[in-house]
């Protein structure tokens, strides 16, 4: 089956929870088409603003909506382990190792 290399790299055992897994990816997508402006809008973000202002706050927005429609599917442990290997990403990203090493070495 095509899907079982990313049944197995995601760790999902059963058809069923990966079809779950699968759907609150779907929702978490077309929800933030509809709540995208209005969040925008409350923060005062115009459609002038730039991508540097407007696709950070479109990825927050995501993310908290993926952990609220894997909470409603029942698959919150799955979604938080994935945010929480999203952050530790990102908070590579933002303190370079270079800066570290260097410190550590003195």
């Amino acid at each position: 089956m095509p899907f079982d290399k990313l049944k197995s790299r995601w760790g999902v055992d059963s058809n069923r929870r990966f079809i779950v897994i699968l759907i609150v990816f779907s929702l978490s997508g077309l929800s933030i088409l509809w709540v995208k402006t209005p969040i925008y809008s409350l923060l005062g973000i115009s459609q002038e603003s730039s991508l540097w202002v407007k696709v950070p706050v479109c990825i927050l927005i995501y993310q908290v909506l993926l952990m609220a429609w894997g909470t409603v599917a029942g698959e919150f442990r799955f979604f938080w382990e994935k945010e929480k290997k999203l952050g530790r990403g990102i908070l590579k990203l933002c303190s370079p190792s270079t800066y570290s090493k260097s410190s550590a070495s003195e």
